[in-house]
């Protein structure tokens, strides 16, 4: 059973918080068992078919914030989404999970709304790494995209290093979600953030993408397909940006970009048809942009083939977005499958409750090898 025996070793080598966690193995005589976190919100599949139209709104209409004393008038700002679900904060998620794999030399290869499920807490964990593909990578230090790209101008509503709000400044905010909230004045405001961003793009940046990557397997579920696994001129890791773009399109659009009437025809759409966006629902221009940038058919010039997530990141439809921080955020809609202990909780409540584990506590080890 080589792909089960791929699962079992990948799942061994995961740590991150938006990826399962191994916590046991047995066999019987004809089951191999692996015991993981259950996800009581589904998959992101059953989410978008509950959703008006059957498409996640591409984002919150706005930031609000719930502040809590702490200590001595020590003030905390909780940040969360509103509570339309937001397809910013899901797609993020992935990339970071996408990002540590490939980080590890491990190519998904498998990306689709029912390989992403919801905890407990409404953040996602990405799972099924039975096609994923293990291979060499050597994490290299390059200068920042400082030359030729100008960086994304911030209109959150602060910044500065005490800054715990995920849309504030730049990527080199230190930041803590047990830091009390500061708010300069305005133009106090603009110079920390120009600084903020200089810093950045003074600072190298370390590139660990599978560039090296190659598979000539045919892999995958058709509407995700990339070009070149239809094609069979071999592959590597910009699959996992192809499907990136495809799962943003189906998540925004309600439907993935080539489904044909059969699984031929969507191929051969993948391969030959040009991308084409529908009037309805809207969706901005960044959005889009990002599509076109990751669902371009030559691999070579797709977005993220060089240095991967990094590139992605930097893109306007990520503009603003604290990465660090997106682990202590309210997610846009929080599972109602809580244990008894939690039932008189509002769903607001057991947001914030979650929060303050997640935020306070280690991980429990409970691998059993």
């Amino acid at each position: 059973m080589p792909r089960a025996q791929t699962e079992r070793e990948i799942l061994r080598m995961l740590d991150h918080p938006f990826l399962p966690t191994l916590y046991a193995q047995f066999t019987s005589d004809n089951l191999a068992c692996l015991v993981m976190e259950f996800c009581p919100g589904g998959d992101l599949h059953v989410l978008r078919q509950k959703q008006p139209g059957r498409y996640f709104p591409e984002q919150a209409a706005s930031m609000k914030y719930d502040d809590l004393s702490f200590i001595s008038a020590l003030v905390l700002t909780w940040f969360s989404f509103t509570d339309r679900v937001c397809t910013v904060f899901y797609v993020a998620e992935v990339l970071l999970a996408l990002e540590y794999l490939h980080m590890l030399g491990i190519v998904y290869r498998d990306l689709k709304p029912e390989n992403i499920l919801v905890r407990e807490d409404g953040h996602i964990m990405l799972t099924d790494f039975d096609l994923s593909l293990r291979c060499s990578v050597n994490p290299t230090l390059v200068k920042s995209s400082s030359v030729g790209i100008e960086p994304p101008r911030v209109s959150g509503p602060c910044a500065g290093s005490n800054c715990i709000d995920p849309f504030c400044a730049g990527p080199s905010c230190k930041v803590s979600c047990f830091s009390p909230r500061i708010i300069p004045s305005t133009a106090r405001a603009r110079k920390l953030k120009a600084d903020a961003a200089a810093q950045a793009r003074s600072l190298p940046q370390l590139v660990a993408e599978p560039t090296e990557a190659r598979s000539n397997s045919f892999v995958g579920t058709h509407e995700y397909l990339a070009p070149e696994i239809i094609k069979g001129e071999g592959h590597g890791s910009a699959v996992d940006w192809w499907t990136f773009g495809v799962l943003l399109y189906e998540l925004l659009y309600g439907k993935t970009p080539f489904k044909g009437a059969g699984n031929e025809e969507t191929l051969a759409n993948v391969v030959l048809q040009n991308l084409k966006f529908p009037d309805s629902p809207i969706v901005s221009f960044q959005a889009r942009d990002l599509i076109r940038g990751l669902l371009v058919k030559e691999p070579e010039c797709r977005l993220g083939t060089e240095t991967g997530a990094a590139e992605i990141k930097r893109h306007p439809f990520f503009e603003g977005l604290n990465w660090a921080l997106i682990r202590c955020a309210v997610p846009p809609q929080i599972p109602e499958f809580y244990d008894v202990g939690n039932s008189h909780l509002a769903p607001q409540e057991k947001g914030e409750k979650f929060m303050g584990y997640s935020a306070n506590g280690e991980q429990l080890e409970f691998e059993l090898f």
